[in-house]
């Protein structure tokens, strides 16, 4: 493969996808205000919502904010559900009694967390009329594609492994989103119980996805700096997906004690947990993570029980701005992200690529 093919696939990809840069903004569900999706997507590249936690008409109100600063496109982006998990009161116990030394004292029900109606939330995705629907954590079942196709929605599937991506093909996927172990926040493996034993790097990962299927690839995962936005587009993918990167953005509008932290973090600085969640996913490496996964702690609930729990000490930890109690999620290449405006990182990582590829 030569350097101008990289180019040209990429090219194609963008008017495919009616973008002027191959550089999607990841679909980070704790840090994708809409300020920052319009300053990516007026860049060129796409915005994107984690509609996780939304309800549906929150959804809208995004959508609607993002089209009223930019005419640009964007993606959301929605977990399929697990089966309900199995509760265990003692265990819930020893967590709750374990985060008292972390934040204010969790009440029982804290573990009982809704979820919003995922049903209702496809419909409100659909209603907003997005140019594409993203996925993790599994695939749209049939119905919902037809949907999507019928209104011209586009749906981005995002896979773990070369045996996920031929499933999501098969499944209807208009493309492949290659996620890395290096990526910051949750692992998208189909199998909740798989994905920290099948950790592969992108490096592995996207010529392996690429040789698999015949729809676009997007590498995600680590990906900071023109360096390796040129790395994935040789090893044969079409665009990226960014999130830690943007992180340090204004507009991205996290806890300025997290964004400082991204910025001096080493690759060993972060670590695969379930003790925010109960999901793996990959988290700098704070004082309430690494206690947690000490071998004197208990182990986490599932998902989303943990998350229901370690709410209390979360809430309170992005009150007093302390990183080391937060939820912070970051990639290895965390160190590489700057604190400047992201419209400025979308370009400055667009011109690194294409001079190193020239």
């Amino acid at each position: 493969m030569t350097q101008h093919t990289a180019l040209a696939r990429a090219a194609t990809f963008c008017e495919q996808f009616n973008l002027r840069v191959p550089i999607l903004m990841a679909p980070m569900a704790s840090a994708c205000p809409a300020s920052l999706a319009i300053a990516i997507a007026n860049a060129g590249g796409l915005g994107g919502c984690g509609a996780l936690m939304m309800q549906p008409e929150a959804i809208c109100a995004w959508a609607a904010e993002v089209r009223a600063g930019t005419n640009g496109g964007f993606q959301f982006n929605l977990w399929i559900p697990d089966p309900p998990p199995k509760r265990d009161a003692t265990a819930e116990a020893a967590v709750r009694n374990f985060l008292a030394n972390w934040g204010p004292q969790v009440p029982p029900e804290a573990g009982n967390i809704a979820l919003p109606d995922f049903e209702a939330q496809c419909d409100a995705m659909l209603e907003a009329g997005p140019a594409i629907v993203s996925s993790i954590m599994g695939l749209y079942r049939d119905p919902f594609v037809t949907r999507m196709r019928d209104k011209g929605v586009k749906w981005f599937a995002t896979v773990t492994t070369a045996g996920e991506a031929r499933a999501a093909e098969r499944a209807g996927a208009d493309a492949i989103i290659a996620q890395g172990m290096e990526a910051g926040g949750h692992r998208s493996a189909f199998d909740v119980t798989q994905a920290e034993t099948h950790m592969i790097g992108l490096f592995s990962l996207v010529p392996a996805i690429a040789d698999a299927v015949k729809v676009p690839v997007i590498a995600t995962g680590g990906i900071a700096d023109g360096r390796g936005i040129a790395a994935a587009l040789l090893l044969g993918a079409s665009a990226v997906q960014i999130g830690t990167a943007f992180l340090r953005c204004p507009e991205a509008k996290i806890p300025t004690a997290w964004a400082d932290a991204i910025g001096k973090a080493a690759p060993e600085d972060t670590i695969v947990t379930r003790a925010l969640t109960g999901r793996p996913a990959r988290s700098l490496a704070t004082d309430y993570v690494r206690a947690a996964m000490a071998s004197s702690a208990p182990p986490p609930a599932p998902y989303p029980v943990q998350r229901g729990l370690t709410q209390p000490m979360r809430e309170a930890a992005t009150k007093a701005n302390d990183v080391s109690r937060m939820q912070a999620w970051a990639g290895q290449s965390a160190r590489l992200a700057r604190a400047e405006p992201a419209g400025e990182v979308v370009r400055r990582l667009w011109q690194e690529t294409q001079a190193l590829l020239a």
